[in-house]
């Protein structure tokens, strides 16, 4: 008990150990002691010791803390105590060390800190590294570690968050190795999040902060674990801009997501993450009183937005988070901050830095923006408003740098913009009683502040970027510069001031303005040369040696000399490309020219000034250089250095071979333009092709169709004429039946007639068919014709022969008809006679009711006859139907023939129903003669009808 009196500051009999006498004891009975309850206690007096003695204990007690980890995970205190060990041992925070290292002051980190308080934070920082480096020598430890924050208790929990977080502050890279390979690593770290205990959650926060510094992997591992999910959230949760420091941290964690992290920022924006940043920027009308958290908020909520839009990124992803800000209404609020009063300075410069880069390339964001209007009376265009701010002198410089960069932004990749900023310094588009932005543009051109001078003369070199009818357009900008004096050109104007020798700011700020204003336009060039002072001051400028700060403003003169060379069209005799560069020659010389041009890009600002688009400047005397200006510098450098070097002859063979170059393109561009219109017709004749093709199929589908209607309608009549055949001869039987059973001849007589009459009627459908084949005969006929006459040159005579041939045929088939009718006719009046003499002798025996069920047989058969007839009737419509169907389809040889060879089948069909009636008409004589009743012979009959063939034969 000794010993834990000492240790614990108790009073001790003899002398008292020393620290690392202390230390080594208790390493000893931690890595000897049997009792859990040692244990912990060694553990404890580690943990009191681990400030005060930092070094000893983390050289002799790390490894028994961490074997604690591993051996004693089940008691929740004693681990707890282990962890706070080694995370003090580890920690590198100043007001953790205030025990350890010799005196630190407690405004330590006060940027006055004396040289001790330096060295001894620095040891510091290097003993943590060296602790944090043996500790991740074993992966397993950081991997034990991750397992120990699965625990729920908060003695484990939290001091493990806490060692995670000092571990990655020493040595990021390579825990960040380890965790990144670790199974389930990142998301055991997200789980924090989760956690009910503010505590533990908030601390959470500043772990994935440092977890995903500079790792893309990380970064997009935490994302899709439903990271901004969380977040937003907790922002949410914390009352947005007016929460604290949790609020805060959940930003710069976004922002270390999102930062450079192309696939987290298509994430975000796929998400539909934006439109639910448009509530925090949601100020009421009092914005007083604002407290320094909720600026620092805003500062970095407008910081995440600008992040999504920034002009670093891809453009497409740009500008679809551009069109996205746009359409849920987040643009409108930041300009509603933007033209809000009581607005702190650094949130209206971050805001208005955030509009220019939504805004930056996107033509519906640049017509909205320059349709705001701030709240003023009269109203005016929020751009005149910024425009003011820029060019008074007592307004901040990085105020004035922000509206700059909005200015540039509104006009980048916007002729539309551009023309209307020229539009108001024209004459004809002036208005006396408002102020302009071409106005307050040419009035902070010419004032006496240099930084105005600088920030107008870039703004309108902006509205000339890449637009020559606007560079033409400016040269007719006239300035009254004094009573009673006529007005000078705006050009004019410039090269005056020029000549004036002002501050070395002005000079630069109108010559960039010059040298994007005559670059690419000869017209340009023209007006400048023709003012005969303008070449001789260039010259001299050049010529002259002057300091260090004079330099740039000759590398200017020599670029704005080089341009009026390149993009002349030798119009003016006096100052053509030869006698320039004669002149250049002879005053100043090529190689010194040349040099002198190159000090444009060899000065230090200048390639600041390349980077980025946003205009950046630590002071304002360090303001020379335009990002846009640096593209055009590095785009005419080269060509204006080989143009100087040129000779005469050089010149006209490039102008002729340009010349052929034109011609060459002209006749290229009409090849160009007859191919399209081949295209184009090929293409619609195509189309056309193609819609033939389909009515060809269509047509073929009909035809298909139609004949297998054609062939349905056949089946069906064969199929019905068969069914009359056998309903006659079914009738006939029956009725032969009931005359052998009552034994009476008016039954055989009735059954002759109604058979009589049922001939009669085939004979009749024989007749119309006949006629309807006769009339199909004749069409086919004439159809051949036409084919022949279609058809010069083909042989068709052996189809008109055959039609012949089929023509005698159905002419003897009707003389045949004709003759069977007659002969019909006079059986029927033979039938008639027998009937009227066998009816009065068999008139008394006939009963009554027989009568009666014979006539109601009668009347029965007669009913089916109709029905018959109306079927037959439709058939023979539809026939009729399906015949002119097919007489319009009969256009070829070969379906005129097929059609030929059907009629000659179905006059074969009518031949053999003749025969059958012959049979049948044989028949009748029989029974006539079995009667009694007198007939013709049958060899009287053939005779005729022998020499009545003939005699058709012979017609």
């Amino acid at each position: 008990m000794n010993f834990f009196r000492g240790v614990m500051g108790g009073q001790a009999a003899g002398p008292q150990p020393s620290g690392a006498e202390t230390i080594q004891k208790l390493c000893d009975r931690v890595a000897s002691s049997t009792l859990l309850e040692d244990r912990r206690d060694a553990v404890r007096a580690l943990k009191s010791l681990s400030k005060k003695y930092r070094m000893e204990v983390g050289t002799q007690a790390m490894d028994h803390l961490i074997n604690i980890l591993q051996t004693d995970r089940s008691d929740s205190e004693i681990v707890g105590y282990a962890l706070d060990t080694l995370y003090n041992i580890i920690c590198n925070d100043e007001e953790e060390e205030q025990d350890a290292v010799s005196p630190l002051p407690a405004s330590g980190k006060n940027k006055n800190v004396s040289m001790p308080d330096e060295n001894a934070q620095k040891q510091a920082d290097d003993l943590g590294a060296q602790f944090t480096e043996k500790f991740i020598q074993d992966p397993e430890h950081i991997t034990l570690l991750l397992t120990l924050l699965e625990e729920f208790d908060f003695h484990v929990r939290w001091p493990g968050v806490k060692l995670l977080t000092a571990l990655l502050k020493s040595q990021g890279v390579q825990l960040q190795g380890i965790i990144l390979v670790s199974p389930m690593g990142v998301s055991r770290l997200m789980d924090l999040l989760a956690d009910s205990r503010e505590v533990i959650r908030n601390d959470g926060l500043l772990l994935l902060q440092q977890l995903t510094k500079g790792n893309a992997a990380i970064q997009k591992i935490v994302a899709f674990e439903n990271a901004f999910e969380r977040l937003l959230d907790i922002i949410t949760e914390e009352g947005s801009s007016d929460g604290g420091i949790v609020v805060e941290d959940c930003l710069l964690l976004l922002l270390n997501l999102l930062k450079n992290n192309s696939s987290n920022q298509n994430f975000f924006k796929e998400g539909s993450y934006i439109q639910r940043m448009k509530p925090w920027f949601e100020v009421g009308d009092d914005n007083s009183g604002w407290s320094a958290q909720k600026v620092t908020n805003l500062h970095l909520m407008l910081q995440l937005v600008r992040v999504m839009v920034s002009p670093v990124n891809s453009p497409g992803a740009t500008a679809s988070c551009q069109k996205c800000m746009f359409q849920c209404g987040l643009l409108q609020q930041l300009c509603t901050i933007l033209m809000a009063t009581g607005v702190p300075a650094d949130i209206l410069t971050e805001t208005i830095n955030t509009v220019s880069e939504v805004i930056r390339g996107s033509q519906v964001n640049q017509d909205y923006f320059a349709s705001v209007n701030a709240p003023s009376n009269p109203p005016r265009p929020a751009i005149v408003v910024l425009l003011m701010s820029m060019v008074n002198e007592r307004q901040p410089f990085v105020l004035r740098c922000a509206v700059l960069y909005c200015f540039q932004c509104f006009l980048y990749k916007n002729q539309k913009g551009q023309g209307e900023i020229v539009a108001t310094l024209l004459p004809s588009t002036i208005d006396a009683n408002s102020i302009s932005a071409g106005q307050l543009l040419c009035g902070g051109l010419f004032s006496a502040d240099s930084l105005s001078n600088w920030c107008a003369a870039v703004a309108l070199a902006h509205a000339l970027q890449d637009n020559l009818t606007q560079k033409e357009q400016l040269l007719r900008v006239q300035l009254a510069t004094s009573l009673g004096k006529p007005p000078v050109s705006l050009l004019q104007q410039c090269t005056n001031i020029l000549s004036q020798g002002s501050k070395v700011q002005t000079r630069v700020g109108l010559l960039m303005l010059l040298c994007t204003w005559i670059s690419n336009c000869p017209i340009a060039v023209t007006h400048f040369l023709h003012n005969q002072d303008n070449v001789p001051f260039l010259t001299a400028q050049i010529s002259e040696n002057l300091g260090e700060d004079e330099r740039l403003v000759q590398g200017l003169c020599a670029l704005l000399l080089g341009i009026c060379i390149y993009y002349n069209d030798n119009s003016l005799e006096n100052c053509t490309k030869d006698k320039l560069k004669q002149l250049i020659e002879k005053r100043i010389g090529k190689e010194n020219f040349v040099e002198k041009l190159g000090f444009i890009n060899k000065h230090e600002l200048y390639s600041r000034a390349a980077l980025k688009p946003q205009p950046v400047f630590p002071s304002p005397e360090q303001m020379l250089f335009d990002h846009e200006f640096t593209k055009l510098v590095k785009e005419l450098e080269g060509v204006i250095t080989k143009a100087i070097h040129k000779s005469s002859e050089e010149d006209k063979k490039e102008e002729e071979v340009k010349k052929t170059l034109e011609q060459h393109d002209n006749i290229v561009t009409q090849y160009k333009e007859l191919i399209r219109e081949q295209d184009a017709q090929i293409q619609e004749l195509k189309e056309q092709v193609a819609s033939m093709t389909a009515q060809n199929e269509q047509m073929q589908t009909t035809v298909t169709q139609q004949l297998s209607q054609i062939q349905q309608h056949k089946d069906q009549y064969n199929i019905l004429k068969l069914k009359l055949g056998k309903e006659s001869q079914s009738q006939s039987s029956s009725q032969g039946d009931s005359s052998q059973v009552n034994g009476l001849q008016t039954e055989e007589l009735s059954q002759l007639r109604e058979e009589v009459e049922e001939l009669r009627k085939q004979h009749a459908l024989l007749q119309t068919q006949l006629g309807e084949k006769d009339a199909l005969i004749n069409t086919l006929k004439s159809a051949a014709q036409t084919a022949e006459g279609t058809a010069a040159g083909l042989d068709n005579t052996e189809l008109l022969q055959e039609l012949d041939a089929l023509k005698s045929q159905v002419q003897s088939q009707s003389s045949e008809i004709n003759q069977l009718k007659s002969e019909k006719q006079e059986l029927l009046k033979r039938a008639e006679a027998a009937s009227s003499d066998t009816v009065p002798t068999t008139d008394a025996s006939l009963d009554a009711s027989t009568m009666a069920d014979l006539e109601s047989r009668l009347a029965a058969q007669m009913s089916e006859t109709e029905k018959l007839k109306e079927s037959r009737a439709e058939l023979a419509q539809q026939l009729d139907s399906v015949t002119s169907t097919v007489a319009i389809l009969q256009t070829e040889k070969a379906k005129l023939q097929t059609e030929v060879q059907e009629s000659k089948k179905e006059q074969d069909d009518l031949l053999m129903l003749l025969a059958d009636q012959d049979q049948k008409i044989h028949a009748l004589k029989k029974k006539l003669k079995d009667l009694g009743q007198t007939v013709e012979d049958e060899e009287e009959d053939d005779v005729t009808d022998q020499t009545s063939d003939e005699d058709e034969d012979e017609d």
